[in-house]
Parts: structure tokens; sequence; C-alpha cells
């Protein structure tokens, strides 16, 4: 990896964590100084993560955190949908990745006991990734990962992680539940279902922190 993808790697891993929110400016001075980095470099690493779609250039303003729309909202929930539905209904209840979704959903749980909310949405991201893992397709992994780098986005428009992953905590291990029973189906239209209700919970949710009608 070159040295623009190397520090590329690090501010999406802020992103990913939720270190970084939406809308987060990003001061080219200071980077360079905490990267000790040049600024060629580190316009490089902008221009690489906003082709990504994680960071956005506003003239005479300087780059920032992307913000989804409400559009975008709609269009990741349909995307998830496609793949993680049928991912999910023909999966073997042994498969390697169900052990990652268990993992992931105990991880949740945890994270919840302490109070560590963003670390929630991080194990909820990774229960979301082995479900698309049953697939046993590498470029479906790969596109997900995109798809989940802009979730996290989502994720980051709203202040109140605990408001947001609470509901759905439970409902992951529901799904998990029913897979390892060797109810692959039962657990594809649980999570159908799910994501229809968490569409329409980040979508409201969405509306109200930003004033849209």
């Amino acid at each position: 990896m070159t040295l623009a993808e190397t520090l590329a790697g690090r501010i999406r891993e802020q992103v990913i964590s939720g270190r970084l929110v939406p809308g987060s400016h990003l001061s080219e001075q200071t980077l360079s100084d905490e990267l000790q980095v040049s600024r060629n470099t580190l316009r490089e690493v902008f221009r690489l993560l906003t082709k990504e779609g994680l960071l956005r250039y506003e003239a005479n303003r300087g780059v920032f955190v992307a913000t989804p729309s409400m559009s975008t909202i709609v269009d990741i929930y349909r995307v998830r949908r496609f793949i993680e539905c049928p991912a999910l209904a023909q999966a073997h209840p042994r498969h390697p990745a169900a052990a990652k979704m268990r993992i992931a959903v105990e991880a949740a749980h945890d994270c919840r006991d302490k109070g560590d909310w963003l670390g929630v949405g991080t194990a909820d991201i990774a229960f979301h990734a082995a479900i698309v893992e049953l697939a046993d397709s590498p470029r479906l992994s790969d596109f997900y990962r995109q798809i989940s780098l802009e979730l996290r986005l989502v994720f980051g428009l709203l202040h109140d992680p605990e408001f947001l992953h609470a509901p759905f905590i439970d409902q992951n291990r529901s799904i998990v539940t029913q897979l390892e029973a060797g109810n692959p189906q039962g657990a594809s239209e649980t999570l159908e279902a799910y994501l229809f209700q968490a569409e329409r919970f980040i979508l409201g949710a969405y509306a109200r922190v930003s004033g849209s009608p």
C-alpha cells in the first residue's frame, strides 16, 4: 500500500468507529502536522476518500465528512434488502459466517451492558457483514464494505446512538438463533421486516434532526 492509501485507511477507521461524524471539518494544516505528511500526500488521501463518497470538498471552505441525504438512506436500505435477505434465506446453519453472526450479537450485548453504544453500532455492522458472507461471494462482500461505510455515516447523523441501536439488538439475536435452529427462511423473513422497520426508524429520526418535513 502507498502512504496515501495507508493514511486513508486510518481516516476511514475513524469514520467506521464513529469518531468522525458527518459534517466534521478536516483541517489540511492540522492533519498534515498530526500525521507528519506533506500537504500533497494529504490531498491524495482526500482524493481517495472523496472518490469513495466518505468526504466532500466545498470550494473556499475545505474538506468535510460527507452527510448522507434521505434518498441515500432509502437507497442503502433497498440495497441491503437485495443482498442480505437472499444470502440469509439460502444459508446453511453451520456456515462459518453464522458463527461470526453469533459473536457479533454477543459483542453487541456486552457493549450495551457497558453503555458503549458506539461499540454496539460497530458490532451491528459486523453482524450484517457476516450475513453477506453467507453468500460465499468475495465480490459481494467487497461491495458491501462500501455500503457499510455509508451506513456508518448514516448512523453518525443521529447523535443518540442508544436511541438508534437499542431496539435492534435483540432482533439480531433472534435472527441468528433462527438460522442456527435450521430455519434460514424464517430468519430471512425476520430480517426483511427488521430492515423495513430500521429504515423507517432512521428516516424518522433523521427528519427530526434535520428539520425535514
